[in-house]
């Protein structure tokens, strides 16, 4: 027989062919789907309450015999059905839109049970309620006298249809679920049995009895993903670099020497631990994260420097040609005078020039190369690659990471990134990482001035980007969307591109930056930018990332409620990237709490870390860095914030199992080594599978 997670959805009782498309929109493609397809809320139907004693405004289980029923056609063309409800104490008014087919189901006498919300319309009523013929309740149970589940559904696939499916499949299948831990190890875990919790949610006795069985559902989502995690760390230890450090030479000396400016306390820790990590047998796997404008090039630069000392190259990895270009030129600046050789290999380079960069780098005569994806190309082949730095690495594929890897042998690893990392996902995203931070800005690092001004208020705004120009610096008016379209009513960048540069700063030069322009056209106008002949640069979000121009100093974000937290945080560090006071205006007409929220503390805060924490309790991991990816952790139950500490328990489960039965070999064990995939082919395939 197939095995529960392989087996169809419209095998369950009560599906047919168009509500196996309906489930399949709410994910539920399989039996498994639905026994894990858990409630978002419960509502207790178990008391039935005498009708005098209910109140406008509040929802209520109801028991009382059909007094009389009358259905007509409303002005507006709706067939309603009215019953008048009644028992000893009391009668109620039950009505029904557009639903034909029930005038002939309320017999005058016979017993109904009905839950729903009261109003008081000259009468009191209860408009749409779900509802039970006692004397035809087969399914009485499941919607009416106890604890009912509610599920996230739509329109289409009604509340009482999917409750109903969803208590058949549990009473049907939840027997067959097999559990993955041997009872010992469930009862040491404090975990009750599979079947038990799923039963348990679907169909609780109790509310206060819910959370046990969530937390068994958590904990099983979270030991996979640690153990998977546990297992990624395994399998890059048990490698072994061909290559040796020398991390106290002459030229790092040199360097540090050289820097015009102190390190922060969190710079030095951090070199520090790279240090040690080159220093090992086993490649580094390394993340670096930290505030925007917290220095974490200058924190790579020593890194770079110790393979180039000991004889081998080193490459850098970034998201945009222009991020390499910066980047490049950073390096060149401070690595020339030490002899060091810094190259830039991005797409669309001169033939010639490309042939003698890659004669070079396969010489070993480059020493460093910065680049965009161009890295990846077979034509790309090192001489002595021994350390590959990601930044932005989130913006890549585990493939593509996968991939630069993969042009050394076991390289030690370093990925960056500038957006500040809650704990809790940086022990999902991350798990298989040592994580280094970076909370403080180097001295001289001013935080931006952050304003939030209604649509009203937008000349004032427009008038600040105009005082700024003056002053003789530069700023971005950045928009949501690069085209208006007829379902969103947004201000779009082409569109208000022409209308800044010919009505509102006719005399100011104004580019246009959007991810639709071709390579070379969006290169032109950053360089246009970074050079200071464009004074004011419209643009979408493709300016979030490792933008660096110094005379920047106003951004305004049009439509800010449109934004998440950390996206906003990142924009807003494209300036206050020199000495001179900066300014990030939000224009915006929020209509929800939660854009009130997130604004408002944009204002407020200026800590990455503060505000990454509350992006995460917003909108969750998968928005907080955009749109997820193949190997990134898919939590469908887990809140990475309200359940740290079941996260703490089952990395320490985890790490325990693993010491203690490394191949889980142990009986009992089948179910979960099969679902790790484990076959133990040897820690290079392990870590290749995993990118």
């Amino acid at each position: 027989m197939q095995p529960l997670s392989q087996r169809s959805a419209q095998y369950l009782k009560g599906v047919g062919p168009r509500r196996v498309r309906l489930l399949e929109r709410l994910g539920i493609r399989t039996v498994t789907d639905a026994l894990y397809y858990l409630p978002r809320r419960y509502e207790d139907r178990s008391r039935f309450v005498p009708i005098r004693d209910v109140r406008p405004g509040q929802s209520y289980t109801l028991r009382g015999s059909v007094r009389s029923s009358k259905s007509w056609r409303s002005q507006r063309g709706r067939w309603v059905l009215e019953v008048a409800l009644g028992d000893e104490t009391g009668v109620i008014h039950a009505l029904w839109f557009n639903q034909p087919y029930l005038r002939h189901r309320f017999a005058a006498g016979a017993e109904l049970i009905i839950y729903g919300r009261v109003e008081r319309f000259r009468k009191l009523q209860v408009v749409s309620p779900e509802y039970e013929l006692v004397e035809s309740s087969a399914d009485a149970s499941i919607h009416m006298g106890r604890i009912v589940p509610v599920y996230p559904t739509t329109h289409e696939l009604p509340q009482r249809a999917l409750r109903t499916i969803l208590t058949r499949a549990v009473d049907q299948h939840a027997a067959a679920l097999q559990d993955p831990y041997p009872t010992e190890a469930r009862q040491q875990w404090h975990l009750p049995p599979l079947a038990d919790a799923i039963r348990l949610l679907h169909r609780p006795e109790d509310v206060a009895a819910t959370p046990d069985a969530r937390r068994r559902l958590v904990f099983d989502e979270l030991l996979l993903l640690q153990l998977r995690l546990a297992l990624k760390r395994r399998a890059t230890r048990q490698l072994t670099k061909p290559v040796r450090y020398q991390v106290e030479g002459p030229l790092l000396a040199r360097f540090r020497e050289r820097l015009p400016f102190a390190l922060t306390a969190g710079q030095e820790q951090a070199i520090r631990e790279m240090m040690a990590d080159l220093q090992q047998p086993q490649p580094m796997n390394r993340l670096l994260h930290g505030e925007v404008g917290s220095g974490k090039t200058i924190v790579a630069a020593h890194a770079l420097l110790a393979a180039v000392q000991s004889g081998h190259q080193g490459a850098i990895m970034v998201p945009t040609e222009i991020l390499a270009e910066q980047h490049a030129a950073t390096l060149r600046y401070w690595l020339a005078p030490l002899g060091v050789t810094t190259a830039l290999l991005v797409a669309g380079q001169r033939p010639a020039e490309r042939r003698a960069l890659l004669t070079g780098i396969k010489a070993g005569a480059v020493q460093l190369v910065v680049g965009t994806q161009a890295l990846l190309t077979q034509a790309v082949v090192w001489k002595q690659l021994s350390l590959v730095i990601i930044d932005e690495q989130h913006k890549f594929g585990v493939m593509q990471r996968a991939a630069l890897r993969r042009k050394g042998f076991c390289p030690d690893v370093l990925v960056m990134t500038a957006t500040p990392i809650p704990r809790t996902l940086a022990m999902t995203l991350y798990g298989d990482l040592d994580i280094s931070t970076l909370r403080e800005l180097p001295p001289g690092r001013r935080t931006p001035a952050t304003v939030w001004l209604p649509d009203a208020q937008r000349e004032q705004a427009y008038e600040l980007v105009r005082q700024a120009v003056a002053d003789g610096h530069q700023a971005y008016v950045v928009y949501p969307v690069i085209e208006t379209s007829a379902t969103r009513a947004l201000r779009a960048a082409t569109q208000m591109y022409e209308q800044l540069r010919e009505e509102i700063f006719p005399g100011l030069t104004v580019g246009l930056l959007h991810g639709r322009l071709r390579p070379e056209e969006k290169d032109e106008v950053m360089r246009e930018f970074v050079e200071g002949r464009v004074q004011v640069l419209v643009s979408t979000v493709v300016i979030e990332v490792g933008i660096d121009v110094p005379n920047a100093t106003v951004m305004l974000i049009e439509h800010a409620e449109r934004f998440g937290l950390a996206q906003l945080h990142q924009l807003r560090g494209r300036i206050a990237r020199s000495r001179a006071a900066s300014r990030c205006i939000l224009l915006a007409d929020v209509t929800t709490e939660e854009a009130q929220e997130r604004l408002t503390a944009l204002v407020e805060l200026s800590d990455g870390f503060a505000l990454a924490e509350i992006d995460l309790r917003l909108r969750g991991p998968g928005e907080l860095f955009g749109v997820r990816q193949h190997g990134e952790p898919q939590l469908k139950i887990t809140n990475l914030l309200t359940d740290e500490a079941i996260l703490v328990e089952a990395k320490a489960a985890a790490e325990a199992l693993l010491r203690e039965d490394p191949g889980l070999r142990r009986p009992g064990w089948t179910l979960l080594r099969s679902e790790l995939g484990l076959k133990l082919a040897g820690p290079q395939a392990a870590l290749a599978s995993v990118g």
